[in-house]
């Protein structure tokens, strides 16, 4: 079975959850100084007052997330409400691009739907903090999110962090012989087994390609497109079709850390090369119509058990990586800052991303996600 994308929190999360509601918060009782910056102070309230809170406001949250398929944040949906029964989760996903631009028309035409926004268009936030149109809020455990991860005023802070790089089938491919750099993708045994995300489609996956050119040049991308590689839309499809053995290797797209026995997909992690990594930013709206919901969702994001079971990195400091790896941010060629300041430098995405349509051809084909319009949710 294909294996859904930041759906996924392995472990004990559902369980350790409920277990909350009987009094462990999982929280730092002693938030630290950077907690109670700007007048907003971090939140004592337990996982069970928030929840008994978000029931006595009506017990239901809209979320708008960034992703790839309509069902790829069902397994978080299905966590959240086992944890906190009565209380109704919509997640409404589409690609951050398309959320971004709809949001923006609701708060203009003030017909705003969403009440948690989490995406991956870092350079939206720091905007709509600047609009006013945030709720400065820090959930328990903000002290304990890494500086990078969060905005010192509570505006937004990032509940996971979600890393690019290659992936491939082991079966397909075999241990031994898996690319360990993208240079390694240019071996005539890959030809026509690769997959890639359109990279001109989406803006994380743009960035990666940017590193990979940076070091290697544009002739690696000539001789990358050579390879007859399958353009697709969105970074689910590449995922599943690797797990499926349809395609041998995948480039633009996340895995498992620390894959379950019948997961056949492995995360290439370069040891030199450049990949990419950034942490998916969250944010409640001061108009929220349910914000008491929308803190609950927040906290349960950042409780230590739910950061511990997500399958890639944790935001948190105090909350160890998978067995093996190191905090993201001690990988310098993970780009941490670099994603940032790419993706606030509009005109310089848009620059690098028509020279590479020249190589890898015009977006084709409907959006994963499908077309939803300008209220979904609603």
């Amino acid at each position: 079975m294909p294996m859904a994308r930041r759906q996924v929190l392995v472990g004990g999360s559902i369980a350790s959850a409920a277990l909350a509601l009987g009094g462990a918060s999982g929280f730092a009782t002693t938030p630290e100084d950077s907690g109670r910056r700007a007048g907003t102070r971090e939140e004592t309230k337990s996982l069970e007052q928030l929840y008994r809170e978000a029931k006595a406001e009506g017990g239901t949250l809209t979320v708008y997330a960034g992703g790839d398929t309509a069902t790829q944040q069902d397994g978080n949906k299905a966590a959240f409400e086992k944890a906190f029964p009565g209380i109704t989760l919509n997640i409404v996903v589409d690609y951050s691009k398309f959320h971004d631009a709809r949001i923006d028309n609701q708060l203009t035409t003030g017909t705003l739907v969403p009440d948690v926004v989490q995406l991956q268009t870092l350079q939206d936030f720091p905007r709509w903090k600047r609009e006013g149109v945030l709720l400065p809020y820090k959930p328990a455990g903000f002290s304990r999110v890494h500086p990078a991860f969060k905005d010192p005023d509570g505006a937004w802070t990032g509940i996971f962090v979600d890393a690019f790089s290659t992936i491939y089938n082991i079966d397909e491919v075999g241990a031994e012989q898996a690319p360990a750099t993208a240079r390694d993708l240019l071996d005539r045994r890959f030809k026509g087994k690769i997959v890639s995300t359109f990279p001109n489609d989406d803006d994380a996956v743009l960035y990666l390609y940017k590193l990979i050119i940076d070091k290697y040049g544009w002739d690696w991308l000539r001789r990358f497109a050579a390879q007859d590689v399958v353009w697709v839309r969105g970074t689910q499809e590449p995922a599943d079709r690797v797990e499926a053995g349809t395609a041998a290797v995948a480039l633009g797209t996340d895995g498992m850390l620390t894959p379950a026995d019948d997961v056949k997909t492995r995360f290439v992690l370069p040891e030199r090369d450049p990949f990419m990594a950034w942490a998916q930013r969250a944010a409640i709206f001061k108009n929220a119509g349910n914000p008491a919901a929308a803190k609950l969702y927040l906290n349960w994001w950042l409780s230590k058990q739910t950061q511990s079971d997500f399958y890639m990195w944790s935001v948190r400091t105090d909350v160890a990586p998978h067995t093996g790896y190191r905090h993201i941010w001690d990988y310098p060629n993970a780009h941490l800052d670099g994603f940032e300041h790419f993706m606030a430098d509009r005109a310089l995405v848009e620059r690098f991303r028509q020279q590479l349509t020249l190589y890898v051809g015009e977006v084709s084909g409907a959006p994963s996600p499908g077309r939803l319009g300008l209220h979904p949710g609603r």
